[in-house]
């Protein structure tokens, strides 16, 4: 779990890093030295950023329910009386697990999920079980790392450390209905070994990090592949704003013919030379000019009107609510349909469900209402397919009918893919991207929520948190108008492309 961290000093003999900051130092030292010094040149945490931090902390609110009796090392505590009251609670024998506990060794201070303790067995010494609380679903090579600092800072403070584990959930629980089975909700997996052989040279690790902490300037490092492994750097605007527009990191696919052109010397997409091994997209903005298949016009004209334009929003909760959904799985609350006639006549429906219980009877149900059996249904990306496929699962008596609607789906996405590039794409194919580069008047900057994860976590903030009607109201709108941009998107993504084709009257597609 990400921790507060505290602020490093100029001095070397009181310098401290935190787990995060270590992480960091990890990943790129100018990352680390900006983390510490120029925070203020960081981009900001988008939805997406703090809806997954509002997850983590729900994650690990329901970790601690597993250890009854823990006792919570609050995050108020100032940095001394924190650790002083860690050290309190190890000596008391009656505490089965600490949550928060406080350590600080080698300039390093960590906050530890949960540090449990380990009863005398086999006459074996009693101990203590380090363990980390992720909201991932796997252990993540970033992990062990974690671990790693955790592990080392502890044994340097004297705590005996019987294992290392990392506690993360478990996809394969189905939510009965019944109280939260925790102890099938999540895995905790032993990863003392491999922690052990990770913490080796940290030492070495940590005096680089202070040491470059302690200049005067940020070290000089190139932005690369580092960039977004294993996260993505808060500092890439920042470390990128001078870049050419055509900087050869801005080629998507990121792969090691990129780093081995970089490496030597070439900084733009238009001085790669013509038999650098490229992918068919890198290839199209290395070329960088428009495309138009032969084949565009008759792919357009294989639709059947009424023609549907439908989008799905769904929500995934880390601790599933709805009977038979696991950690994770979408669960769809909202559709938009913009409906095109032949005569070119568009009319608009949607579904919204407004409140915390499980939406997906009454969205199917609507959705089948409002689909009819006429007409090809219009999609971006195999998404929908996915979500209909799972609602046929979880309800037997919807499977004829969303079969038939699974059976009209026509994918706009492999279309443009496939038949069409504009230079404005810049290698994506998302609808992000497609819709300012053909229709700029029709963009998404106008809209509170952008993007799908933004649209999951105002669905959550309205259904389970936010108890201020108005506010509610709000994001309800938000969401709508959301939804229903994407699926009038697809209908003027159809006509610019029947132009580009030459077909002059949507009754001709």
């Amino acid at each position: 779990m990400e921790k507060g961290d505290l602020p490093a000093t100029s001095s070397s003999r009181d310098l401290r890093l935190s787990k995060s900051k270590f992480l960091s130092g990890l990943q790129c030292l100018k990352r680390l030295y900006l983390d510490v010094h120029q925070p203020e040149l960081a981009t900001p945490p988008d939805a997406r950023t703090r809806s997954l931090l509002d997850i983590g902390t729900q994650v690990g609110e329901f970790a601690r329910r597993r250890f009854p009796g823990g006792r919570f090392v609050a995050p108020g505590f100032r940095y001394r009386d924190a650790v002083e009251e860690t050290a309190r609670l190890l000596g008391v024998p009656s505490v089965p697990a600490i949550f928060e506990g406080t350590f600080h060794h080698d300039g390093v201070v960590v906050r530890v999920d949960i540090l449990e303790q380990v009863a005398e067995v086999d006459e074996q010494p009693a101990g203590w079980r380090l363990i980390e609380v992720k909201a991932s679903t796997r252990v993540k090579d970033i992990h062990l790392d974690d671990l790693a600092v955790q592990s080392h800072v502890l044994l340097g403070a004297g705590v005996p450390l019987l294992e290392v584990a990392l506690m993360h959930l478990n996809t394969e629980y189905v939510y009965t209905g019944d109280p939260i089975d925790l102890e099938r909700l999540f895995m905790i997996v032993d990863l003392t070994t491999a922690v052990a052989d990770r913490r080796a040279g940290i030492d070495n690790k940590i005096a680089t990090m202070k040491s470059a902490l302690l200049q005067r300037d940020p070290p000089h490092i190139e932005p690369g592949a580092q960039c977004d492994t294993p996260y993505e750097c808060p500092f890439w605007g920042h470390c990128t704003k001078n870049k050419p527009a055509r900087w050869i990191y801005y080629l998507p696919g990121g792969n090691e013919t990129i780093v081995a052109l970089a490496e030597q010397g070439i900084q733009t997409i238009d001085e790669m030379p013509d038999s650098a091994s490229l992918s068919a997209v890198q290839r199209r903005v290395k070329e960088n000019v428009e495309w138009i298949s032969p084949r565009l016009a008759d792919v357009l004209r294989c639709v059947e009107y009424p023609v549907h334009h439908m989008d799905f929003e769904t929500v995934m909760l880390p601790v599933p609510k709805f009977p038979s959904t696991r950690p994770y799985q979408p669960v769809p609350f909202q559709w938009s349909n913009h409906i095109e006639a032949e005569s070119g006549t568009i009319i608009h429906r949607e579904y919204f469900h407004e409140d915390g219980e499980d939406p997906r009877k009454r969205w199917a149900e609507s959705l089948i209402e409002a689909l009819g059996d006429r007409g090809s249904i219009c999609v971006y990306s195999s998404y929908e397919r996915a979500i209909l496929l799972q609602v046929m699962q979880s309800f037997p008596e919807y499977q004829a009918a969303l079969a038939g609607i699974i059976s009209r789906l026509w994918d706009l996405l492999p279309v443009i893919r496939d038949h069409y590039y504009h230079p404005g794409f810049q290698g994506s194919y998302s609808m992000k991207a497609v819709l300012p580069a053909l229709i700029p008047s029709l963009g998404y900057a106008d809209l509170s929520i952008k993007d799908g994860s933004q649209a999951a976590g105002a669905f959550y903030r309205m259904a389970f948190v936010e108890r201020d009607w108005i506010e509610q109201m709000s994001l309800r709108e938000a969401l709508r108008r959301y939804c229903a941009r994407d699926t009038i998107a697809m209908v003027e993504l159809r006509r610019v492309l029947a132009e580009k084709a030459g077909i002059t009257h949507p009754s001709t597609l």
